[in-house]
């Protein structure tokens, strides 16, 4: 088997409609290189920020170099997702989510689009429960 199974995620340069899947792309990426220290990770995301994310990477770097000790990884992934995802996105499914009714779906089509929406949406467990029971 190749070393290296999935290919580089290329550069990202702010483009907000396309930080999902540059973001999903770049999660296999570190996966299969078995990229698992919190600091490499953070390091290899930040080598692939070009333009004007660039300059988030530049500040980042600059934090690294002032701080001693391991990063939080959670931490670094909701700031970079804050930063550089695409908020209509989540508001649009936020409201897809809030509306979408079973009617006459087959159950486990309508659970797989609800969990779809739900993650987009962002939304926590017990929203997601009363948002269930609601439109079922």
């Amino acid at each position: 088997m190749p070393k290296n199974i999935v290919l580089d995620p290329r550069w990202f340069d702010r483009d907000q409609t396309k930080f999902e899947d540059w973001w999903r792309r770049m999660g296999l990426f570190l996966k299969s290189n078995r990229v698992m220290e919190t600091n490499d990770r953070i390091t290899a995301i930040l080598a692939h920020l070009r333009g004007i994310a660039g300059i988030y990477a530049q500040r980042k770097l600059n934090e690294l170099d002032e701080e001693t000790g391991t990063q939080n990884w959670e931490e670094f992934v909701q700031e970079i997702k804050t930063t550089f995802s695409d908020k209509t996105k989540t508001v649009d499914a936020e409201w897809k989510i809030e509306i979408f009714k079973q009617g006459k779906k087959n159950t486990a089509d309508f659970m797989i689009e609800f969990n779809a929406l739900a993650i987009k949406a962002d939304t926590d467990e017990l929203h997601a429960i009363f948002l269930l029971k609601k439109n079922t």
